[in-house]
């Protein structure tokens, strides 16, 4: 287990980062445990979910919740149907790829689940609700949201997460010979890197890309992404403990503190904390636990943004899904 290295969160600064190359190595290769669902509906009933709600094919993950809408979707426009109507960028196939293609090409459901969610005024491309099916797109350099979330298009960005074990290096390489991220990377020829780290010792949830905006919003201050921590000391625990890091203590480089603090078990000698915090400073949930004088016996991260661990084993790589994609992206204001 260990402490991540570098804030992250919502922010509304603008922060650096080109996308940068590198390429991604999930658990199975190239659909990864978080496809979407596919396949839609039987001919002549409706798949679509019900107001307020995400369509039941966008997206249905194997691992991790299911996150929901960003917003809630729009009332079904006056006249939409299933129909296409007429052409918002007319034209042939070099003029663009219609809606709906490109959406179900993106893993966002089967095209005629896309036909439905656009005809539901569920779908924005470039910030504007389109209702058109014969709408065409570019998928280089249109953007496309889908209740609130973005589809990620461009398929050479890879989004994984890693389940650390303990004692394996934060890094992709290591000169000492030690077992590393990239020992636990099927397909070595795809490039990737770390988002922040966790300390040799510390285990959980690490986010892997090669996207470079992402990364850099991710570990920027600014946008002070959440992440939750399972910490185990020795007991017992006296009151005001939790209190007292929540206020703040003072660390060799300032103070921290912990957001939440949340007694989750006790027994003699041993007692489990859930610890929330946004501050992405070196070891800082070991150093806060050291600070009041319960060391850290075992740390792992649960949790970061909208991205957690569930019941995703130890030493797996698994590639996210469509809708885990979306939200991490939002979380980041992308």
């Amino acid at each position: 287990m260990q402490s991540p290295s570098g804030g992250s969160g919502r922010g509304k600064k603008n922060t650096p980062g080109p996308r940068s190359g590198k390429t991604g190595a999930d658990k199975g290769g190239k659909s990864g445990a978080g496809q979407a669902g596919q396949g839609g509906s039987k001919q002549g009933k409706k798949t679509g979910g019900k107001p307020g709600q995400p369509s039941k094919a966008f997206a249905r993950e194997r691992y991790g919740r299911q996150l929901g809408a960003l917003k809630a979707p729009g009332k079904k426009p006056k006249g939409a149907s299933m129909r296409e109507t007429k052409q918002a960028n007319p034209g042939g196939d070099s003029d663009g790829v219609r809606l709906q293609k490109v959406m179900a090409n993106a893993g966002v459901a089967s095209r005629r689940v896309c036909e439905e969610l656009i005809a539901e005024g569920r779908v924005e491309v470039n910030g504007e609700p389109v209702t058109e099916l014969g709408m065409r797109v570019d998928p280089t350099r249109d953007t496309i949201h889908v209740d609130g979330m973005r589809v990620q298009l461009n398929e050479t960005l890879k989004y994984y997460v890693f389940n650390k074990p303990r004692g394996v290096v934060s890094t992709m390489e290591d000169p000492e010979g030690r077992k590393c991220i990239s020992d636990f990377v099927k397909n070595k020829n795809e490039r990737l890197f770390h988002v922040g780290r966790l300390d040799v010792n510390t285990e959980g949830l690490l986010v892997l890309t090669n996207d470079g905006e992402l990364a850099n919003r991710l570990t920027h201050p600014s946008y002070e992404v959440p992440k939750k921590y399972l910490v185990q000391v020795a007991g017992p625990l006296p009151h005001g403990v939790g209190a007292e890091m929540k206020k703040g203590v003072r660390l060799e480089d300032g103070f921290a503190n912990v957001d939440s603090f949340k007694l989750v078990d006790s027994a003699p000698g041993k007692v489990l904390i859930e610890v929330v915090l946004h501050s992405g400073r070196n070891r800082v949930v070991r150093r806060l636990f050291d600070a009041v004088g319960f060391p850290v016996k075992r740390l792992v991260r649960l949790e970061m943004g909208p991205l957690r661990l569930g019941d995703q084993k130890q030493g797996v790589v698994r590639q996210l899904g469509p809708q885990e994609v979306g939200h991490l992206l939002a979380s980041v204001d992308m």
